[in-house]
């Protein structure tokens, strides 16, 4: 969800001006805020009201802060791959080697107490997330509820994509086919096909919009036909319209008979809906969107960069390594073999 979010603010340069309504708003201490209206109120309303405010609000600090400069660059950075350089905005999250990570001015702690959760479960929904990601604001549980069931009803992928994914050998890595089949989607892009239209750019955010919500919806049909074809039978349970998005995700993978493991998911998938900006799948969603490739184009691209052994494939590498560490030093090493291994690792350049 983070790169498909980060599509939808870096339209944000073409949206929209209206005229913003006088909710009313209140602050709480650590920076996000609840949203009081009297009907349950689209992510997608939210967000045209807050275009003009935000847009000012950029305005303001170009004209007021444009000239400073930000910090210096030297030579290493430059070769380091702008490390350590500051050169990008981003609101959603900061991450602190202390405090940990914060969700538009939120922990993760805050997060589990404040964003509403599904009906007798215990740890937040990662809708109530991305609508704190994309507003900055804590949403209601009639606004959590209304954007489930709006992914719930986008979910369905075409018949092609699904040939496509069961036409994937076994030993295409899953990260390949599911970069594979979100290109495939992109014949279905709105935005696409309103740039084709010559839309005006005031108007791309919205089709952009509704491309990553139609691109997050689907994702969990993709990812679910996926793991059952490489690892089990190949049958994928459909999506339940009146289920939550972390259900429906352990529904397709196969896992609905366990509550805890959606519970884990529904925890999972919050903390990990953004982690700043910078890292390679965000900063690739950017760096393409910019170009106006739709979010279709956009997000493959950054999951070809997650699929990277330095980036999200480090999870399948320290599992691989953890496994090949048992095999060969047994399950009840001392300390000194572990600390031993570690830098033999290390030293052989790995």
């Amino acid at each position: 969800m983070s790169t498909a979010c980060s599509s939808i603010r870096t339209t944000f340069r073409y949206l929209t001006v209206r005229n913003a309504s006088h909710n009313t708003l209140r602050a709480f201490g650590s920076g996000g805020r609840y949203l009081h209206t009297t009907k349950a109120q689209s992510l997608k309303e939210r967000i045209a009201e807050l275009i003009p405010i935000k847009q000012e609000e950029v305005r303001q600090v170009k004209k007021d802060h444009g000239y400073k400069a930000l910090g210096p660059v030297t030579v290493d950075m430059a070769y380091g791959g702008m490390r350590g350089v500051k050169g990008l905005i981003w609101e959603g999250s900061v991450l602190d080697p202390d405090e940990g990570i914060r969700f538009r001015g939120l922990t993760i702690p805050e997060c589990q107490t404040l964003l509403p959760r599904a009906p007798g479960g215990e740890e937040p929904l990662p809708e109530g997330l991305f609508w704190l990601l994309a507003t900055g604001e804590v949403p209601t549980e009639d606004q959590v509820k209304h954007l489930s069931l709006e992914w719930a009803g986008r979910s369905d992928i075409p018949k092609f994509v699904e040939e496509i994914i069961d036409l994937c050998p076994n030993t295409l890595h899953p990260m390949s086919q599911f970069s594979l089949a979100i290109t495939a989607l992109q014949q279905e892009s709105n935005f696409a096909a309103a740039y084709q239209r010559g839309v005006n750019k005031s108007e791309y955010w919205s089709y952009a919009f509704e491309d990553a919500m139609d691109l997050i919806a689907k994702l969990p049909n993709i990812a679910g036909r996926i793991y059952r074809n490489v690892f089990k039978d190949g049958k994928v349970s459909p999506i339940e319209k009146d289920r939550d998005y972390s259900y429906n995700l352990a529904n397709v993978l196969g896992f609905t008979g366990d509550p805890q493991f959606v519970e884990l998911l529904r925890l999972y998938l919050t903390i990990h809906s953004d982690h700043e900006g910078g890292n390679v799948s965000a900063h690739t969603t950017r760096l393409v969107s910019s170009a106006l490739s739709d979010p279709y184009l956009s997000f493959a691209a950054a999951m070809d960069g997650l699929a990277g052994p330095l980036h999200g494939l480090a999870n399948q590498e320290v599992i691989r390594w953890v496994l090949k560490l048992r095999d060969e030093i047994g399950e009840s090493p001392s300390d000194d073999t572990i600390k031993k291994y570690v830098w033999d690792t290390l030293k052989s350049g790995q």
